[in-house]
Parts: C-alpha cells; structure tokens; sequence
C-alpha cells in the first residue's frame, strides 16, 4: 500500500472514532444522564466478584498502564520499527511525542467533560481527577497500538501472536480499571475510541507529511534497498559497448 492509500485510511479509522467518541461524550453530558445500564450493571458485578487474589492480580496489571511503563514501550515500538538507526531514532521519538501528545489532550477532554467517578467506598485503588475517559485506558491503547503497528512493519513472523498479546494487555488494563471501581465501563469504551482516534490521526498526519527517509519499515517507493543487484558493482569483464551484447569476441 502506498503512502497515499495508507493515510487514506488512516484518515477514514480517525473519522470514525473521533465521531463515535463524540456521541459518546454528547450523550455523557446531557442534562439527564446518569451511569448508563452497562455502567451499573458491571460495577455491581465487580463489586460481587473480588477475591483477594483476583484484586492482587487486577492492580499489579492495572499499575502497567500508567507511568513510566508506557512510555518505555513506546519507545521500545520506535526501536523496532525502524529499519536503520536513525529511523530507529526518529521513530521512537515520534512514539513517545504521540503518547504523551494524547495524554495532553486527554487530560484538556477530562476537564471539559468533568463526569464523576464511582462512588469512592467501592474503589479497590488510588484514583484522581475526574472519570471520562479513562486515563489508564487511553494510555494502554495507544501505547499498544504503536507496538502493534510496529510489529505489522518489521516482524513477519509470529506478529499475530504478539500483536494478539499486546491488545489482550491494552484491554486488560481497561477492564481492570471496572473492576476495581474507580471508572464506569463507558469511561473505558471512550477511552478506547480516544485512543484509537488519535493514534489513527497521527499516522495519517506522518504518512502525509514526513518526508519518506524519516518515515518507520521498509524503504518507500524509489528508495534503494541496500541489495538491490542495481546498486553492486558492474562486473570488470561485462562488455562497455550495448551494441557488441551477445556477439564473441574475435580470435
């Protein structure tokens, strides 16, 4: 797919979320609403179902999806993209700018919306700041959506078991966030969304802008590629003059 096409759909997938994001949000801070069906519903569930060690489990992934954790993975997702060391470079600067881009700008949703969190008495963890989206959610998505796209540029063996792996953690995160009682599940699905509008925003923005020597995997189109049979040396014995091709030469 070339780098129009690929910023196309980029493009298309930012559309959707951002759209969906929205309703969302709309419908979140409507004069009448309250916790949604699923909210209630999931929260009285957790709050029926937490064995110790169930609780010990859900915070120590929980503690995953925030501080430094996330951004050394992001980081490590630039590293593997890259095909040369700058580009490894590069990459894994532009990872880290976009997690911690979407985190400023999450935080400005937060205060805009200002939903409240669960009742404190049925936390099973330390949270602050207000509810809607998620936080620890956005920053797992999007920290898994760099590794994952790093992964479907640069490791053609076993990348859908990896990639599989790292989007059962991101939504392990979220759902522990339920489950220790400091978020409503909506909070989580808008944390979704938000991440995967904005991880689709930026790539559209790289695939569009960034000149091609910066841009992560395989060299772009006119690129030469380091065993290319174009770029070795000419063979000493191969003929100079094209006219005399195939013919012998005298005795």
């Amino acid at each position: 797919m070339n780098r129009g096409r690929f910023a196309e759909s980029a493009g298309t997938v930012a559309l959707a979320a951002w759209m969906a994001f929205a309703a969302l949000t709309a419908v979140l801070i409507s004069d009448q609403a309250g916790p949604m069906y699923p909210d209630r519903g999931l929260l009285s569930w957790s709050v029926a179902h937490r064995p110790p060690v169930a609780l010990a489990l859900a915070r120590g992934l929980t503690a995953t999806g925030t501080g430094a954790v996330p951004y050394v993975l992001a980081a490590l997702a630039g590293l593997i993209a890259g095909r040369t060391a700058r580009r490894r470079l590069t990459a894994a600067l532009l990872f880290v700018a976009c997690l911690g881009a979407g985190q400023a700008v999450r935080y400005g949703v937060m205060d805009l919306v200002a939903r409240a969190r669960p009742p404190r008495y049925d936390w099973q963890t330390q949270a602050s700041g207000w509810s809607f989206p998620s936080g620890h959610t956005t920053t797992s998505a999007l920290t898994a959506g760099l590794l994952i796209l790093a992964l479907v540029l640069r490791a053609p063996r076993g990348r859908t078991v990896l990639c599989a792996l790292v989007a059962l953690w991101a939504a392990g995160v979220g759902l522990t966030r339920v489950y220790l009682g400091v978020h409503w599940f909506t909070d989580v699905v808008g944390g979704w969304l938000f991440a995967a509008g904005w991880l689709a925003l930026c790539t559209c923005a790289a695939a569009r802008r960034l000149p091609a020597r910066h841009l992560p995997g395989p060299p772009g189109p006119g690129t030469p590629h380091p065993n290319d049979p174009a770029d070795g040396p000419v063979e000493s014995h191969a003929p100079k003059d094209p006219h005399r091709r195939g013919r012998s030469r005298p005795a």
